[in-house]
């Protein structure tokens, strides 16, 4: 193939002391969305969808995350 895509898992970092791993799920349609809560204002920024188990192992990779996150909705 001329153009192939790589599949390369890059690990991507995120300020631990200023955030955390976080999942905010929808109460009415069940939609989960990963990204990172402000320790300070708690304020959420969205990263990526997760629509299966297959998307939180990526996310998990993704940034070197092991443990529980937290869900909240």
């Amino acid at each position: 193939m001329l153009f192939k895509r790589r599949n390369e898992t890059k690990q991507e970092t995120y300020d631990s002391e200023r955030s955390y791993p976080a999942i905010r799920s929808s109460i009415c349609t069940g939609e989960k969305v990963a990204g990172f809560r402000s320790r300070e204002t708690g304020a959420f920024t969205e990263i990526m969808l997760i629509s299966s188990d297959k998307d939180l192992d990526a996310f998990r990779t993704r940034y070197g995350i092991t443990g529980d996150i937290e869900v909240f909705y």
